[in-house]
């Protein structure tokens, strides 16, 4: 990045301006907020937050999942209200009492999902988020006019009479910033923007957001993934808990330090790939389809197997397939097509209580359906189990000693914080409930792990444990299923890759054959 992007003067209209020189200048940080605190029922999300977003710079706020970063940017944006605290832009203070205030004080904000009407076009998309003085009727030509002028001076090709369902998710996110930049945004906010890219989409949009810091914008950078940070941002603002823990300079940090103070410890993700030995099929998957909830084929043809002591990683970019296969393995979903044959035994389309029972472990995509939040912590460790010896006598009745002992051992075991076994689930951090289902799921010691986005929204030591935990099953003969977005880590823990791209295996890649540069490309459609 240009060390001398700082010193440009925001240009909303995205023409060529001339450099102004502010070092060593008394001008106020374009954006402070200054001791700001929010509270939620039950919760402190913000405790007397202070940030500086210097005119020019790529800012990027780290921090684990419930640290307040959404929330502080959601008060900048102006969708929560602040309990306390001021914000200052260009050296006034400013109310933001809404998303349409802060549109007005140039500031834009993209949502990790996307704010859009997917039946409208991209141009009726754009108009809809402004004021229009000529309502009732929109300028659709007029925008269109100007939808082009932005997107040509980004390089980006993209039909303003497209209709957003037809998109692709990286033309989605294109909309968006066409968005901001119509409503004239001098400071971008973007949520986690890289969930839904490709490795290469990841690299076009850091390009993108160079360029528009060369033409004088600011920009606010929402992420835990730390090696982003390394490759984008100019300084980060750590949260943890809540709270500010540092300003950094990204020339004078690296990764390490910056996980520590994420999470308070040193995280080294010190995980031993040991050889295991591959005995037999404990997944057979083939020629499956599955349809989606709009009955449109969403797994389209799919086959591929997974071993005891192996680990299987399914790559692809959320939205082509992934889920569906998962709730089809699941016994969530129909079978429209094709065989699932888990250890020996033919089990498409089978109850998923039948599939526990031929040895089948799930951590699902969404926590709520894996914990009974209501129930206590006992009670959820011994689902699925709480009718049978030892939990149960022969006239099903609960021995709760029993119960409760089992209960204490997993949590010490899987260091689940909790105040106790009579706790509710609901009263846990994300981190602590994935541990609570990865503790259940394990110590019935399944033959086949199906684990869907296990680490989804955890900080870097949570995530860390998890790997270990999963690499440790897999030691131990297990043969785990592992679906996630996150390609770094599906690299790191996979014996194979089987990359999918809209419904369909694209290839299945060995461990040592797999780069960032074959999956991606493979992830966007794109066969070697």
């Amino acid at each position: 990045m240009d060390p001398d992007h700082h010193n440009l003067k925001p240009d909303p209209d995205l023409r060529d301006s001339p450099e102004v020189s502010y070092a060593g200048s008394t001008e106020p940080p374009q954006v402070l907020m200054r001791g700001i605190v929010k509270r939620f029922p039950g919760v402190l999300a913000n405790d007397q937050v202070d940030l500086e977003i210097k005119r020019g710079e790529i800012h990027a706020l780290l921090g684990e999942n419930g640290a307040g970063k959404s929330t502080l940017m959601n008060i900048l944006y102006g969708v929560y209200q602040p309990d306390a605290g001021e914000i200052f832009l260009n050296g006034e203070l400013v109310s933001i009492h809404t998303p349409k205030d802060a549109i007005e004080l140039k500031i834009g904000m993209i949502h990790q999902n996307f704010m859009q009407i997917t039946n409208f076009t991209v141009a009726e998309n754009v108009l809809l988020s402004m004021k229009n003085r000529h309502e009732p009727f929109l300028d659709i030509a007029g925008a269109t006019a100007r939808i082009n002028r932005i997107a040509e001076s980004l390089g980006f090709s993209i039909d303003p009479g497209a209709k957003v369902s037809l998109l692709s998710i990286g033309d989605r996110q294109r909309v968006e910033i066409i968005k901001a930049l119509y409503q004239q945004a001098e400071i971008l906010i973007l949520d986690e923007p890289t969930s839904v890219l490709t490795p290469q989409g990841t690299r076009d949009l850091f390009r993108l957001l160079d360029d528009l810091i060369r033409r004088g914008l600011s920009v606010v950078f929402i992420t835990h993934k730390l090696e982003e940070i390394m490759s984008v941002a100019d300084r980060v603002t750590v949260l943890r808990l809540g709270k500010k823990v540092a300003t950094l300079n990204r020339a004078e940090t690296d990764t390490r330090e910056l996980a520590r103070l994420m999470v308070g410890r040193e995280v080294l993700y010190d995980i031993k790939k040991e050889e295991t030995r591959l005995e037999g099929e404990v997944l057979r998957v083939e020629d499956l389809q599955v349809l989606n909830r709009k009955k449109l084929v969403a797994v389209d043809g799919v086959s591929f197997s997974v071993r005891r002591g192996e680990i299987v990683g399914i790559a692809g970019v959320i939205g082509n397939g992934q889920s569906e296969l998962n709730a089809a393995l699941c016994g969530l979903q129909p079978v429209r097509g094709g065989r699932v044959i888990m250890n020996g035994e033919d089990l498409t389309n089978a109850q998923p209580r039948e599939i526990l029972k031929w040895g089948v472990g799930f951590i699902p995509e969404d926590q709520n359906d894996g914990l009974l939040m209501n129930q206590e912590i006992w009670e959820n460790l011994i689902l699925n189990g709480h009718g049978q010896p030892p939990f149960a006598d022969r006239f099903g009745r609960i021995l709760f000693k029993n119960a409760f002992a089992y209960s204490r051992e997993l949590v010490e075991r899987y260091s689940i914080k909790v105040r106790s076994i009579h706790s509710l689930p609901r009263e846990l951090s994300g981190g602590h409930r994935q541990r609570l289902i990865l503790a259940r799921e394990l110590s019935r010691n399944p033959k086949l792990l199906v684990a869907a986005h296990p680490t989804r929204g955890l900080d870097v030591g949570a995530e860390e444990y998890i790997q270990q935990q999963l690499e440790l099953g897999k030691e131990q003969g297990m043969g785990i299923l592992l679906i996630s977005t996150k390609l770094e880590e599906t690299m790191r823990l996979s014996d194979r890759i089987v990359v999918m791209y809209k419904g369909r295996v694209m290839d299945i890649l060995d461990r040592d054959e797999a780069t960032v540069e074959k999956i991606g490309l493979l992830m966007a459609g794109v066969k070697q």
